[in-house]
């Protein structure tokens, strides 16, 4: 694949907000353990934080704000989808999720379920998805 020259993009970061901001804060740094790149409180409005993938510019930002704050409906096919290295780190993230009392959902789409992903839920309901595949390096199993 060839990247189109005019948009020599350096990162990618998702962003959305949130009515937790502390359990959201919590489930995604603590419990799935992403490391925070940088954080901040009642800057112009907003409390937030920026969660990282090691050694990639891809990020996720996690807002909150208002009083109190108001965000969209989650739905299920709105989802972070983290690819991990094989059933084994699907299991152990499971496990993790689970010793923290997360429990796995039925996806929405079963193209997850089909594939060995399983998914849960954040403290403000938003799917998260663990795939037992790289996606682009190799095949679902």
């Amino acid at each position: 694949m060839t990247w189109p020259g005019h948009l020599d993009v350096g990162a990618v970061r998702f962003a959305r907000p949130t009515a937790r901001f502390t359990e959201v804060l919590s489930f995604y740094r603590d419990v799935l353990g992403l490391p925070v790149l940088a954080e901040w409180r009642a800057h112009a409005g907003y409390d937030g934080v920026v969660l990282g993938l090691p050694g990639s510019p891809v990020h996720l930002e996690i807002t909150q704000s208002g009083t109190p704050p108001v965000i969209p409906e989650p739905h299920p096919e709105n989802q972070l989808v983290l690819y991990l290295r094989g059933s084994g780190a699907v299991d152990a993230a499971v496990a993790r999720l689970a010793e923290h009392g997360h429990r796995p959902v039925p996806a929405e789409n079963p193209y997850w379920p089909d594939h060995g992903a399983v998914v849960f839920r954040d403290p403000d309901g938003w799917h998260v998805v663990l795939a037992p595949w790289v996606f682009g390096a190799e095949p679902p199993p």
